[in-house]
C-alpha cells in the first residue's frame, strides 16, 4: 500500500533523529570521529530520509498535477459532476475538494433569487409583472486575490450561456500584491510616513555633568565636549482621512433570462463583477482623488521618480534602487503598460539575442529584476511603477452586492429587468516614498 505524504513525513523525520542521535554521541565522547559501525548507520538512515523526501516531492508534484488538470477541466467549461460521496469532480473525473462558488452561483443559490423566481408561474414571469427581489450581499468578493472572486484573476466553473465578453476583459492582478483591509466606517483614517530622518551615530561617554553649551543642531550633538548628548532622529507623520467610495454598474436583461440561473450566473461573473474589479483597478492607480474618485498611486504627493536612463533594462533597475535606498523598503512588484512589458520582450543583445528568451521563452511579464511584474492598462504607455505595494491599503466597506429590478426607466412593461452590482471600498498609501514613477520613454 502506497504511503501517504503524512506517512512519508514522519518517517523522514525518525531517521532524520536518528541520524542526529549518532552524531550528538560523537561529539560528546570528544568531537571523535565516527566508528565504522556508526558510519554504516549514517549512510542508511540519510539514504532512507532522502528516499522519503524524493517520495513526498512525486506526491506533491502528482497533486499539483491533478489540480492544474481539475483547474482545466472547469475553464474550458468541462460538465462537473458529483460522485457517490458527494464530492464535486470534472468530466475528466479529477477531484475538486474546495472549488469555490462564484459570486453568480451564489446569487442564483442564494434565499433572495429563489424568492424571485417564487414570483414566476411555470418558471417564467408574466408580462406586466412586478419584479424586485431584495439585496444579496458577499463576502471577501473583491478585496486582494479571494478564492470566491470573479472576473479573470479566478476562473468560474462555466455553464450555461457564454457570453463571449472575455474579449473585452484584461488580466486584474494588482489587488495581489497590496494590502487587503476591511472597515465598517464611511471613512478610513490611516497614519501616512511622510518623511523619515536617521542620525543615528556613535556617541561618547559624557565627562562632565556640567551643561555643555547648547548644540547647534541634531548632528552636532555628539561633538559637545563632555556633554555626551545622543542625536535625534525623527519620522515624519501626516494623518489622512479617505472616505469610502463606491463602484457600481447595471446591466438589462430579460424576464426569460432571469429565471435561467445559468444565464444569471454567467452575466453577473463575466461581465458585472469584471467590471468593477477593471474600475478598482483603475481607480488605485489613476483616481486623481477628486469626487468619488480614489487618490490613486500617480496622483500621491511624496512618491519618487525615475527619468530615462540609456534604456529599459538600466531605467528599472534603477527605479528599483530608490525603492530600497531611499523608499528604505522592499520592492514586490513592478506594474507596467502591455506596450512597455512587449518592447523589453523584444529587446536583444548586439548578436540579436532575445534577453527573456524570445518567442519560446516565459518573457518578462513574470518577472523583471527578480520581482513580479503586473501588466496592466491602468497605467499609461510609457510610464512605470515599482515599489512595495504592501504599503498601500485596500479596505472593503460593503465588498459586492447584486440586486434585480424592473423599476428601471419602462422596464416593467418591456418585460426587462436590470441586474445591479456594487461595492463600496476605500484605498490609501501609507508611504508615498515606497513608490517609484518611471519613465520609460527614451
Amino acid at each position: 500500500m502506497a504511503k501517504t505524504i503524512k506517512e512519508l513525513v514522519e518517517e523522514a523525520k525518525q531517521h532524520l533523529l536518528k541520524a542526529r542521535e549518532i552524531t550528538e554521541a560523537a561529539e560528546k565522547d570528544g568531537d571523535r570521529n565516527f566508528t565504522e559501525d556508526e558510519s554504516a548507520q549514517l549512510r542508511e538512515h540519510m539514504s532512507k530520509a532522502t528516499a522519503a523526501k524524493a517520495a513526498i516531492e512525486e506526491l506533491k508534484g502528482n497533486q499539483q498535477l491533478r489540480d492544474t488538470l481539475a483547474q482545466l477541466g472547469d475553464d474550458i467549461a468541462l460538465n462537473a459532476k458529483t460522485d457517490e460521496n458527494g464530492n464535486r469532480q470534472t468530466a475528466s473525473g479529477f477531484h475538486l475538494p474546495d472549488a469555490k462558488k462564484s459570486l453568480g452561483e451564489q446569487f442564483t443559490e442564494s434565499p433572495e433569487y429563489q424568492g424571485l423566481l417564487a414570483q414566476a408561474k411555470n418558471g417564467q414571469f408574466a408580462k406586466n409583472q412586478r419584479v424586485q427581489s431584495e439585496m444579496v450581499g458577499f463576502k471577501s468578493l473583491v478585496t486582494g486575490g479571494s478564492d470566491t472572486s470573479g472576473g479573470a484573476l479566478v476562473q468560474n466553473d462555466w455553464r450555461g450561456l457564454q457570453v463571449g465578453l472575455d474579449v473585452f476583459q484584461r488580466p486584474l492582478r494588482l489587488r495581489d500584491v497590496v494590502t487587503a483591509g476591511t472597515t465598517t466606517s464611511d471613512t478610513v483614517e490611516y497614519v501616512r510616513v511622510t518623511s523619515v530622518t536617521n542620525n543615528a551615530a556613535p556617541v561618547p561617554e559624557a565627562t562632565s555633568a556640567a551643561a555643555p553649551t547648547a548644540p547647534g543642531g541634531a548632528g552636532a550633538l555628539v561633538n559637545n565636549a563632555g556633554g555626551g548628548y545622543k542625536p535625534e532622529s525623527g519620522v515624519a507623520l501626516a494623518k489622512i482621512t479617505t472616505a469610502v467610495k463606491t463602484i457600481a454598474h447595471w446591466m438589462p436583461a430579460t424576464k426569460r433570462a432571469l429565471s435561467d440561473a445559468a444565464q444569471v450566473r454567467t452575466l453577473i461573473d463575466a461581465f458585472l463583477m469584471y467590471g468593477l474589479e477593471e474600475e478598482l483597478e483603475d481607480q488605485m492607480v489613476q483616481g486623481d482623488g477628486t469626487g468619488e474618485n480614489f487618490e490613486g498611486v500617480s496622483n500621491v504627493s511624496g512618491t519618487q521618480s525615475q527619468a530615462w536612463d540609456q534604456d529599459l533594462l538600466t531605467t528599472t533597475r534603477k527605479a528599483k534602487t530608490k525603492v530600497r535606498t531611499v523608499g528604505r523598503s522592499i520592492a514586490n512588484a513592478y506594474l507596467l503598460n502591455p506596450a512597455d512589458t512587449e518592447a523589453l520582450d523584444l529587446l536583444q543583445d548586439n548578436e540579436a539575442r532575445f534577453y527573456f528568451g524570445g518567442p519560446s521563452g516565459a518573457g518578462t511579464a513574470q518577472v523583471l529584476w527578480g520581482i513580479p511584474v503586473v501588466e496592466t492598462e491602468a497605467v499609461p504607455a510609457g510610464t512605470g511603477y515599482v515599489g512595495d505595494w504592501r504599503k498601500a491599503v485596500l479596505w472593503d466597506r460593503e465588498q459586492a452586492t447584486i440586486q434585480v429590478t424592473d423599476s428601471h426607466l419602462d422596464f416593467f412593461v418591456r418585460n426587462l429587468v436590470a441586474i445591479l452590482a456594487e461595492m463600496r471600498a476605500a484605498f490609501g498609501v501609507l508611504q508615498p516614498s515606497a513608490f517609484v514613477e518611471i519613465d520609460l520613454t527614451a
